[in-house]
């Protein structure tokens, strides 16, 4: 039957392509109130008039979250519009645009402080803007979403690879500090998922290679990760707070 998250308030954060429109479409469909971030503005409106077409509950909001201001906005719509914010899915992160793997040497200092600022204060701040409406309620779910390649260590992916570790421990940190609020913070790690952005900038050997090292042999689909997200969001997961999941088919065991 899966968990139930109807009526749930959520943010999803790189909400307008990938696996985060995805996040959106089935959180809508599934009964939750979507409030939708993202910098491509555009993308985002295109998204939530679909999903409105299809009778779900969104508002989309143009929001770079490495700003302070824009966070906070985000956090007023929720509340605005939906008078609570039960969920926080902080899935916005630089991933794609630093393709083609670089070593040490070849990542610029302006490279990796945007990273930063998108991959982890990105996450402070929309955490930060999110929790005092949290503590208020003494309810919410905050879902960080890491990677696997925390577990393995990529080459030519420093940048990336420390950002995504950097998740873990800031989601223990920030459990352990709201945990007496009854406020829950989890991170899920994926795998390789098999976006559109994947698909055109990642080699066909590359993404079998992926496939070849897990133990459910296939390729990974965004909707691998709704059953995750749906359960870290419900009551189901109510006792749950500090943890990581990985959900990449098995090619790392954690």
């Amino acid at each position: 039957m899966g968990s139930d998250i109807r009526g749930l308030v959520v943010i999803v954060t790189g909400a307008a392509q990938g696996i985060g429109a995805n996040y959106s479409a089935f959180l809508a469909e599934k009964g939750a109130k979507v409030v939708m971030a993202d910098v491509d503005e555009p993308g985002i409106k295109v998204l939530a008039g679909k999903i409105e077409r299809s009778g779900g509950e969104v508002v989309a909001v143009r929001a770079d979250v490495s700003s302070q201001q824009d966070t906070e906005q985000i956090a007023s719509l929720a509340v605005q519009n939906f008078g609570r914010i039960d969920g926080l899915i902080n899935n916005a992160a630089l991933f794609s645009a630093l393709l083609p793997k670089r070593s040490i040497f070849d990542i610029d200092v302006t490279a990796w402080d945007r990273v930063m600022a998108v991959n982890i204060r990105g996450p402070f701040l929309c955490c930060r803007a999110v929790l005092p409406q949290m503590q208020e309620q003494k309810s919410g779910s905050i879902i960080n979403i890491s990677s696997n390649t925390v577990l393995s260590g990529v080459p030519g992916f420093l940048h990336y690879v420390t950002s995504k570790s950097a998740q873990i421990g800031f989601t223990r940190a920030l459990a352990r500090e709201f945990g007496s609020d009854g406020i829950r913070i989890n991170a899920v790690m994926p795998g390789l998922v098999e976006t559109l952005i994947v698909k055109e900038r990642y080699s066909d050997a590359d993404q079998q290679r992926a496939i070849a090292v897990r133990a459910i042999r296939r390729a990974q689909h965004p909707d691998d990760l709704n059953g995750v997200v749906a359960f870290l969001l419900s009551k189901d997961s109510e006792f749950i707070t500090g943890q990581t999941f990985n959900v990449d088919g098995g090619a790392l065991f954690h």
